[in-house]
Formats: C-alpha cells, sequence, structure tokens
C-alpha cells in the first residue's frame, strides 16, 4: 500500500456532479446498480439509537464486513485506490499523512492509497497498528467498474457496482448487503 501524492486517480470523484452526501454515500453516479452494506440492522423505528442495538457475539467488525464484500467485487491482484479520511488522524491515521496532498471533496478530505485489492487483508496492519480500524472511505478499481464507500455517519457502507456484482453480494448470507436507491433516503439512527 503505497501513498499518493499525485491526485488525478480520484478525478472522478472530485469532478463528479452528484450531490456531495450522495457521493460520499454512495459513489458516483452512473452504475447500473447500488445497495447498501448494513454494518448494523437499520433501526426498528424512530428516535433508535445505534447504541441501543444488540448484536451477537461474533459480530463481524466494520472492516471484516467490508472486506468481504470488497474479495467478491473485485480480483485481489487488481489494482484498486482506497482514500482514507483525514478525520480519523490521531486514532489510527499518521497525522503526518494528512499534510500532503489531499483528496477534498465537499465537507471531507481524504489521504489517497494505491495498491493491489489484496491489501485490504492488511488493512489493520496498515492502519490499525493491528487492531480493527475503520474501513476505506473510498475503494475502488483503476477501471472503475465498482466503488465502495464507507462514511463516518452512517451505519452502513455504499456500493455502486454492476447489476450481477450487487445480486452476488445480496445473495451472500455472511454480510448484510440490499439494494439501494441513491434518490432515497436510507433508514438513520438518532442520536
Amino acid at each position: 500500500m503505497q501513498r499518493v501524492a499525485e491526485l488525478s486517480a480520484a478525478d472522478w470523484l472530485t469532478g463528479s456532479p452528484a450531490e456531495p452526501m450522495r457521493l460520499i454515500t454512495y459513489g458516483p453516479p452512473g452504475f447500473a446498480a447500488y445497495g447498501r452494506l448494513r454494518y448494523v440492522p437499520d433501526p426498528q423505528g424512530p428516535g433508535t439509537a445505534e447504541a441501543d442495538v444488540v448484536l451477537p457475539e461474533g459480530h463481524p467488525t466494520d472492516i471484516a464486513q467490508a472486506r468481504t464484500v470488497l474479495r467478491e467485487l473485485g480480483d485481489p491482484a487488481e489494482p484498486c485506490y482506497f482514500c482514507v479520511w483525514e478525520g480519523y488522524s490521531g486514532s489510527f491515521l499518521d497525522p503526518e499523512l494528512t499534510r500532503g496532498p489531499l483528496v477534498v471533496l465537499p465537507h471531507r478530505r481524504y489521504v489517497l492509497f494505491a495498491g493491489a485489492l489484496a491489501e485490504i487483508d492488511r488493512w489493520e496492519q496498515h492502519f490499525g497498528g493491528g487492531r480493527p480500524c475503520p474501513p476505506p472511505a473510498f475503494a475502488w478499481p483503476a477501471d472503475h467498474r465498482w466503488c465502495f464507500t464507507s462514511d463516518v455517519d452512517p451505519h452502513w457502507a455504499g456500493i455502486a457496482a454492476g447489476a450481477s456484482a450487487l445480486a452476488a453480494l445480496t445473495a451472500r448470507t455472511d454480510v448484510d448487503v440490499v439494494a439501494a436507491s441513491p434518490g432515497d433516503a436510507p433508514p438513520a439512527y438518532g442520536s
């Protein structure tokens, strides 16, 4: 995994016509299908707080769930790009990395990295000191055939891909992926 100082690989994000929150939660427009990886189940009613959710023992971490989805989307050897939100500095992202060129979107700034998709298997070693840490804020292959987003605010990650790739993800039983429309407001937890 290498830090990327030349940011043109992210031009499709910075130049996207998508509304900012739609972009950082679902990725750029133009994909055949969109979905949500629910890290925790959707709220069952208004006013439900995410802290009130009781998960079964052994529930996978967000990064473990993201890793499963990313492995399904791409080939381990393919070149990919990964954005890490600068707001994680001091917690798991070396603050020194946030001083260089950053990918800038409205309301968010990211450090850009490149490497084979298989680097997701070593994500915690790269960024978490061997402990669980947040998934990449964005991940995509060089050919832009899919995009994975995991913003800091929602309880889910966005997936933009081809229809068959999303169908394969929604059919899995080891992750909770549902079809979604970026134009519809997904369920959200209260404070």
